[in-house]
């Protein structure tokens, strides 16, 4: 079955996790993804465990359901090579900071020119008209940057980096968000766009959902930070045999929890009738949480709460998600042959279509796997792609 971004081509520049897993993401969905790639290839290619050289885990991670292309674009036979691709191609991103990309003569003027319909997503640290627009920038400076580290003195007693590459993993669903919507005023109008999307203005407001809070009144009416969040005592609570998680949330919730666990009471304690008082007596509803919590197992409270409605669930380690009873029942986990790595495991697409099913129809191309193949569909003779083989302006796996 055709995934819904069947007939798409999308040439993917973009290196590390950002750019690569969007791409992933895209091409899942049944986009011809065409990863280019430096004679060097993707610096995730050397990260983490690995078979074979270039083929690390990290890369494995966020490459797959693409062809891979070498090209040098520091060669005018690369870039030329790129123009030609993006004649047919509907998108292009990169994840150049503006300077390069113009050094390497790959702004959208070039692009809009060639193609006036393609797609121009270019991904990087901070909109490009600010003071920081020329910097680098990774995921821990984005981090730190957008307030996220500072958040987690409230439970660390000093700023500390989620252990997740939070702020490229956000910034890459940002870039597929608004790719699809920029093919989509394409469909409308017949016109390509350029589209930026910084890592750091998209963290900002997805920090700051919650979080503006008093702020988002002028005058603020208090101060910001959502106090629900804002508390050491928010936490998954020690049970009798391990730690568990519970909120019951809703004044529904709370009085069918309260019924539950026998404590009648509590459903007409004035501290926690209604979910504002809640929230303004948050460290004594979370403290009477814990000390509910602590009078049975985990398996107990599962049995216990497993036909209600009251939000719970298990601390699971990311071993317990190789034997979690909804990832196996629902297919999550596959294990696939590849033809140089052997046995992987992947995780599936997360989206269902009724229609339009996407599946996984190809697995990780090692570099410039595709470059012969890809340069003929463009057009280019044997002897342009001998020349550009010797040159080192494209090569093969």
């Amino acid at each position: 079955m055709a995934g819904p971004l069947d007939g798409v081509r999308i040439l993917d520049c973009t290196t590390v996790v950002l750019g690569p897993w969007a791409a992933q993401q895209l091409g899942d969905l049944g986009a011809d993804v065409i990863k280019i790639e430096p004679p060097e290839g993707d610096t995730t290619r050397v990260l983490g465990p690995a078979r074979n050289p270039g083929m690390a885990a990290f890369y494995l991670g966020c490459n797959r359901s693409k062809r891979s292309i070498v090209l040098d674009l520091k060669q005018e036979a690369g870039r030329n090579a790129l123009f030609k691709l993006a004649e047919t191609a509907d998108v292009i991103m990169h994840n150049y900071r503006p300077e390069p990309a113009k050094r390497l003569g790959v702004e959208y003027e070039k692009f809009e020119k060639i193609n006036p319909r393609i797609v121009y997503v270019a991904t990087y640290g901070y909109r490009s008209a600010g003071p920081l627009g020329p910097k680098a920038a990774y995921d821990d400076i984005i981090q730190a940057g957008s307030g996220l580290a500072a958040l987690q003195t409230v439970v660390a007693g000093q700023p500390r980096f989620l252990p997740t590459i939070v702020a490229d993993k956000t910034s890459s669903n940002g870039v597929v968000s608004a790719l699809l919507a920029a093919l989509f005023a394409r469909e409308r109008t017949g016109k390509g766009q350029a589209v930026e999307v910084p890592m750091y203005e998209t963290l900002v407001s997805f920090v700051m959902v919650e979080h503006l809070y008093g702020e988002t009144f002028k005058p603020a009416l208090d101060t910001p930070g959502y106090k629900r969040v804002l508390n050491k005592e928010r936490r998954p609570y020690p049970s009798k045999d391990g730690y568990f998680a519970l909120l019951p949330y809703t004044d529904g919730h709370w009085r069918e929890f309260c019924t539950l666990v026998g404590r009648e009471d509590l459903a007409k304690d004035e501290r926690f009738q209604g979910m504002a008082n809640r929230l303004k007596n948050v460290e004594q509803y979370y403290s009477t949480l814990a000390g509910l919590c602590a009078e049975r197992t985990n398996a107990e409270w599962v049995e216990l709460l497993k036909n209600s409605n009251v939000p719970h669930g298990p601390v699971n380690t990311l071993d317990d998600l190789f034997v979690d009873p909804q990832l196996e029942a629902t297919g999550f986990w596959k294990e696939v042959e590849h033809p140089t790595e052997g046995k992987l495991r992947m995780p599936d697409i997360p989206p269902r279509f009724s229609k339009t099913q996407p599946e996984i129809t190809r697995l990780q191309p090692r570099l410039g796997e595709h470059s012969v193949e890809v340069l003929q569909e463009a057009g280019f003779t044997q002897g342009e792609i001998d020349a550009m083989l010797k040159s080192g302006a494209t090569r093969t796996a």
